[in-house]
This record gives structure tokens, sequence and C-alpha cells, in this order.
């Protein structure tokens, strides 16, 4: 395993530098970013018909205030599962190998987000969406961890940036596929979402368990899930739970709320049902390729500046940006000019990818990461259901203005977080 390839700061000495990768580090990093594109598209898939599916499973219209608080119960239950996921296959990941862990993360949020298609009541939709979740947040653990052992460690804050991207082109693979499906019955797009099985063959077959994994599992068998909270990683465990706590319950309420407030635009509140799935789609499609450029910000960045103070510039700047979004009534296009200063800022968390994993000790490093990442999607799912309540589901801006203080702590928090070495 190479980790001393050339510094990839220029296009040339990438090429250069990738070209030195061995083969084993080139399919272990396509297996990361493929398994990172598809959780981007199951991840988003419902949120893009989130209104006019639950009020069709509700037989009610979607203006109707329970549309809103059953949709927001089923987006909390799929954020708990991705919590519940993250910890779940981290705790595989490190006993069994990220290989095969990588695998059964696909399969199960691929075949969960494709029954989600058989709902006929509400619940029905909220116990599949809870499911695929596990998939989506033992991915992440999982996906991280395999790459963080097996690409050049001074490369981190752009694997970072590409694993990022790839979760963006996934949620812009949904985007398209509600275009494709906008007149449709919303259901048919979860069908999607079976997809991404197919790519769990090649991965059993040509991507192997990292170098690192194998020579600490055979010094040793993993230690516990209280083993985060003993002496000498205790406080790297609270530390990444407050930022991951605070910082993920004020994205996902926006990231959820924002089609609301999209559907219910004073300019785009009267049109047609497949002329609101458009400006969603629109919507979510600028907000994604704002993020693709925001991921190589954030990589360039810490690459420059550290992981710590570039987290906490990016939070602060986020925190801003979505003040300023929902505090005045914007146009349609002034709201999407928006949009994508939102989509750059959240490019941050892009740097969790990389700088949560090595902190921790090899045989705990995805259960550790999963944990504590996907710990801020337990507080994420209440603060879903608590900024729709708030105000009602009817003024979903104004509960994305609350939303966004939450930015404040989250920047000072990033300024304690510990900083990974790039030896």
């Amino acid at each position: 395993m190479n980790n001393d390839s050339p510094d990839p700061s220029t296009g040339p000495a990438l090429l250069r530098a990738y070209r030195s990768l061995s083969p084993q580090q080139r399919k272990s990093g396509l297996a990361a970013w493929l398994g990172w594109l598809f959780d981007g598209l199951d991840m988003h898939i419902y949120t893009l018909v989130a209104t006019p599916f639950v009020a069709a499973l509700l037989l009610l219209p979607a203006t109707h205030a329970d549309v809103g608080f059953k949709s927001s119960i089923i987006q909390a239950a799929f954020l708990v599962g991705w919590a519940f996921g993250g910890a779940l296959f981290g705790r595989i990941g490190d006993i069994f190998g990220r290989s095969r862990a990588l695998i059964l993360t696909i399969l199960c949020y691929s075949v969960f987000t494709g029954l989600s298609a058989l709902s006929t009541e509400w619940w029905h939709l909220l116990i599949f969406r809870f499911l695929s979740a596990l998939g989506i947040g033992g991915e992440w653990a999982v996906g991280a961890s395999l790459l963080s052992e097996t690409w050049p460690k001074r490369w981190r804050p752009w694997i970072a940036a590409i694993l990022q991207t790839a979760v963006n082109l996934g949620i812009l693979l949904a985007c398209f596929s509600g275009w494709i499906l906008e007149s449709a019955n919303p259901r048919w797009i979860f069908v999607v979402g079976v997809l991404p099985a197919l790519i769990t063959l090649w991965i059993r077959r040509a991507v192997p368990e990292t170098e690192e994994w194998t020579a600490a599992r055979d010094m040793g068998k993993p230690p516990g899930i209280s083993a985060l909270f003993a002496r000498g990683v205790a406080s790297i465990t609270w530390r990444a739970l407050a930022i991951c706590g605070v910082a993920l319950t004020a994205h996902w309420a926006f990231m959820f709320w924002q089609q609301k407030f999209i559907r219910n635009h004073p300019e785009i509140i009267n049109l047609s049902g497949s002329g609101k799935n458009r400006a969603a789609v629109h919507a979510l499609t600028v907000l994604m390729l704002g993020s693709i450029a925001g991921n190589f910000i954030a990589g360039g960045l810490a690459k420059k500046f550290g992981y710590r103070r570039s987290i906490a510039a990016m939070m602060a700047l986020y925190g801003i940006c979505m003040a300023l979004t929902f505090a005045m009534p914007w146009s349609y296009q002034q709201t999407l000019c928006w949009f994508v200063a939102l989509g750059i800022c959240s490019g941050v968390f892009g740097l969790f990818t990389m700088c949560l994993p090595p902190v921790f000790p090899t045989l705990l490093r995805s259960t550790g990461s999963g944990f504590c990442y996907n710990f801020g999607r337990l507080a994420a799912a209440g603060g879903t259901v608590f900024f729709g309540l708030f105000n009602n589901v009817s003024q979903p801006g104004l509960a994305l203005l609350y939303a966004s203080t939450l930015f404040l702590p989250a920047a000072l928090l990033a300024l304690i977080l510990p900083e990974p070495l790039e030896s």
C-alpha cells in the first residue's frame, strides 16, 4: 500500500499520483465511490416526492397539515435508521471487514428503497425508509474507512471532496429520475433505487479487504462499542458527537424542508402537480451543483488551513447564508441563486468523511466514525419534526430561519475537533 504518493496539488501531479496507485487501491476507491453515488440516489428519492406520495397514501390534498406532519415523521424515521445503521454496519465493518460490510449496506438500502414502491399506507413507507436508511448510514462509515485505509493519507481532503461529490451526483440522478417520472405516480420513482444492488456482484469479486484492517484483526479481536468511551478515546468521541449532532440537525432541517418551501413559494404554489415537481427538481439540482463546487472548496481550505478551522469557517458561512435565504421574500430565481451558495457551504460535510475515521483506532474506526457522525441523524430526526411542528408546517421558511442559528454553535464546536495526522 502506497501512502507516500506525490501530493496531488496540480492536474499533472494528480494524474501521475493516480497512476502510482495499486489495482487494489483503485478498486477500493471505485467501490466506495459507487457506494456513495447510489447512497445519494436512494437518500433523496423520498424528499422529491414526499408531499405528493404521502398525500396519495393519506387520501388527502397535498396542502393538508397531516401530509406535512406524516411526511416529516417518515423523514425522522429515516434519519433514526441512518443513525442506527451507521453504528450497526460500522461494527460489522470492524468485525468482518470493509468489503463484506460494504456489500451488505448497498443491498440493504437498494432492496428496501425498491420495496417502498409497494407502500399502501403511510406507515408502510415509514418502515421501508427506516430499513433502507440502515444501509445508507452504514455505507458512510464503511466506505470512509475503506478509503482512509487504502489511499494516500495526504490525499484525504481531496478524497473527501470526491466522495461527497459522488453523493451529489447520486442526488442529481434522483433529480433526473424525478424529471423523467414527473407526471407518473410518485411511487414508481422508488423502483429506480433497486439499481445499486447490481454493483455488489462486482464488489464481492474484485475488492479485497484492506491490509490495515487485516493486520489489526490478526493481532486481536475488535474492542466493544464501550471502548469509544474509554480513557484515551472518550474525549474524541464526545467532541465528535457534539458537532455532528448540532450541525446535522440544522443541515437536515434544511435538506428536507427546502422542498416544502419551494412548493409553497408564491411563484410555484399555483402550478400543476407536475409543475411543482419540476420546480422542486430544479431547486435540488441547483443545490447539488453548488455542493459539488463546495466539496472541492472545502478540500482546498482543509489542505491549506487544516480541518478544524476550515469546518468552523464553512459552518459559520452556512448559517449566515441560510439566515439570509429565509429571512426575506426572494423571487424564485433569486432563491435558486441562494441555493447555489447554500450548496457550496454544505460542502463542509465532505470533510467529516476523512476527518473522523483516522482519529479512531483501526478496529474502532468504522464503529467510531459511524457512531459519532450518524448520532447527528438522531438529533436531526428530532429537529426535522420540531421545526415542522413549530410552524405547523405552514411556514417552512420561518422554521428554516430558526434552524440556521444552530450553525453558530456548530462553528464553535468545530474548533475543538481533533486534527487527524497526515503523515
